[in-house]
């Protein structure tokens, strides 16, 4: 399996254990860091009506009864399906929000995975790519949306990018 985090960050922990990015749509991790610097876990409970959760551990939530959806994806180069994937989870997202509920996007530190997702609910919902990516930025972090491939990927369009990638051979 490939590895789905990346170890060589450059950026600090997150402050929060998640921030609103507009009304209803959470950003967040499985872990932040308290103000004496001490990295703590992040558990969801019962404040979100859907968590997305592109990494996962267990005893991190959310309730049982609250709709979770899991896509472990790497924090690096998406293959084609992968983007596909989150375009379904950005879809999903949307149509939560459409519905009046709160939805909860997480990865491990709630910067880049969860970004690629919720800047792509924004565009979906007519927002520039470039707007979108700034937003989630200044929002949750600067250090949000920071691996430059999701970035590109934005920019070109999920569906234009899956098909790029997909006509490159296997590495």
């Amino acid at each position: 399996m490939r590895r789905t985090r990346q170890r060589d960050r450059e950026w600090p922990g997150p402050q929060s254990p998640w921030d609103e990015i507009v009304p209803r749509l959470w950003m967040g991790g499985h872990h932040w860091t308290d103000p004496a610097g001490e990295l703590r876990p992040v558990v969801a409970g019962s404040e979100f009506d859907l968590v997305i959760s592109l990494y996962s551990r267990s005893g991190h939530g959310p309730d049982a009864h609250v709709d979770h959806l899991v896509r472990e994806m790497p924090d690096g180069p998406l293959t084609a399906a992968e983007l596909h994937g989150v375009e379904d989870l950005a879809r999903t997202g949307v149509s939560a929000l459409d519905k009046g509920l709160t939805v909860l996007v997480r990865c491990h530190s709630g910067y880049n995975r969860s970004g690629l997702v919720i800047a792509q609910m924004l565009i979906e919902r007519g927002l520039p790519a470039g707007e979108a990516v700034a937003l989630v930025r200044e929002r949750r972090s600067p250090a949000a949306l920071s691996n430059e491939a999701f970035t590109s990927y934005l920019s070109a369009g999920l569906g234009v990018a899956a098909l790029l990638v997909g006509l490159e051979p296997p590495g």
